[in-house]
C-alpha cells in the first residue's frame, strides 16, 4: 500500500508541480489511513471498499485528538476530516487515471462543507508601528523589516518569501518574478519603501550573514542558511512583540492585510487575484466581505441619513 502512495506522492511533486506543504500533508493524511487498514486486516489497495472509508472517517471523527488530555471532548474538525476525503479522492483519482487499482471507490465520498474564514487584517496604525525600524541597524533587524517591508508591500506568501532567490529580484524597476503554488510564476510590484528595506538589507546585511555554503536565498538566518518555515514564523511574532502590537500577528497577516487595505482604496479584484496569485476569483471573492464590513462604518458615519 505504500509503495502506491509513493507513487502517488511522485505524480504530485513531478506532473502536477504541487507545493512541498501540499505533498506532506497528503503522505501524513494517507499514511495515516494505511495505519487504520492494518487493524483490519486490509494489505492491499484492492482489498479497500467504499465502506472501510466510510468506516475510516468515523473513527477519525470519533477519536479524541493526540494533542489534548485524554478526558477532553474536542474531536476532530470538519477541516480536517475534509482535507482527509479530499486527499483519498486525489489519491484515488491519480490510481484509476494510471489503472493502478480497477475502480474509484472514493468518487462517492461527499466532502463537508467548508466554511470560510474571513481574513484578518491589520490596521493603518498598525501596520506603521509594525514596520518603525528598528535601533540599532543590525543584520538580523535588516532581514527582519525587509521580510516584514516586502510581505506588505506584494502579499508574499510564507512560502514564497522563504523561497525567494536574488536573481528573482528586479529592484531598480520595482518588481520581482515570483514562484507560487504549482510552481506558477507571476511578475509583483514592490512600493518604494519595500524596495529600500531590501536595498538596506541587500547592502548591509546579507553579505554579514553569508557564508560559502550559503544559497541563493534573499533572506538567510544567522548560520547564512534559508529560513525553515517555523523559524521565519518566529522571526515575524519575535518582531511583533518588540513592536508593541498586541494582536497575534502572523506572515499570513500581512498578505490579508495587503489585499484588504488595496481592495479599500479601490483596486480591482481581478488586479488583486492576479497579485495573489489565486487560481481562481472565488479565493479573492473573501476579501470583499472583510470590506464589506468597513463600508457600513464608513456609511454610517458618513450618511447624513445613516
Amino acid at each position: 500500500m505504500q509503495t502506491l502512495v509513493e507513487d502517488f506522492l511522485q505524480y504530485l511533486r513531478h506532473e502536477r508541480g504541487q507545493a512541498e506543504h501540499t505533498q506532506k500533508t497528503y503522505a501524513a493524511l494517507l499514511n495515516k489511513f494505511i495505519a487504520w487498514a492494518g487493524t483490519q486486516n486490509l494489505t492491499d489497495w484492492k482489498q479497500v471498499e467504499l465502506k472501510h472509508l466510510m468506516a475510516f472517517l468515523q473513527h477519525e471523527r470519533a477519536r479524541p485528538l493526540e494533542t489534548e488530555p485524554q478526558e477532553s471532548t474536542r474531536r476532530l474538525s470538519s477541516e480536517s476530516v475534509y482535507l482527509e476525503i479530499a486527499a483519498l479522492r486525489a489519491f484515488y483519482r491519480f490510481a484509476e487515471q494510471e489503472k493502478l487499482l480497477p475502480a474509484n471507490v472514493a468518487e462517492h465520498l461527499s466532502l463537508p462543507r467548508r466554511w470560510k474564514r474571513l481574513p484578518k487584517a491589520l490596521t493603518n496604525p498598525e501596520i506603521e508601528k509594525l514596520l518603525a525600524p528598528e535601533a540599532p541597524a543590525t543584520p538580523h533587524t535588516l532581514c527582519d523589516q525587509a521580510i516584514l517591508e516586502l510581505a506588505y508591500a506584494s502579499g508574499l506568501r510564507l512560502s514564497e518569501l522563504r523561497g525567494l532567490r536574488l536573481e528573482q529580484l528586479h529592484l531598480e524597476a520595482g518588481f520581482l518574478n515570483v514562484v507560487g503554488k504549482g510552481n506558477k510564476e507571476r511578475v509583483v510590484p514592490v512600493g518604494q519603501k519595500a524596495v529600500a528595506a531590501l536595498n538596506r538589507y541587500l547592502q548591509a546585511g546579507r553579505p554579514k550573514l553569508v557564508t560559502p555554503r550559503s544559497p541563493g536565498n534573499v533572506f538567510l538566518t544567522q548560520r547564512g542558511t534559508p529560513f525553515a518555515a517555523v523559524t521565519m514564523w518566529l522571526r515575524v511574532k519575535r518582531r511583533v512583540r518588540r513592536a508593541g502590537v498586541s494582536r497575534n500577528v502572523t506572515p499570513h497577516m500581512l498578505r490579508h492585510s495587503f489585499a484588504t487595505h488595496l481592495l479599500e482604496h479601490g483596486a480591482d479584484l481581478r488586479v488583486i487575484q492576479e497579485l495573489l496569485g489565486h487560481a481562481t476569483i472565488s479565493t479573492t471573492e473573501v476579501y470583499t466581505h472583510v470590506t464589506g464590513s468597513r463600508l457600513r462604518d464608513i456609511h454610517r458615519k458618513f450618511h447624513p441619513r445613516p
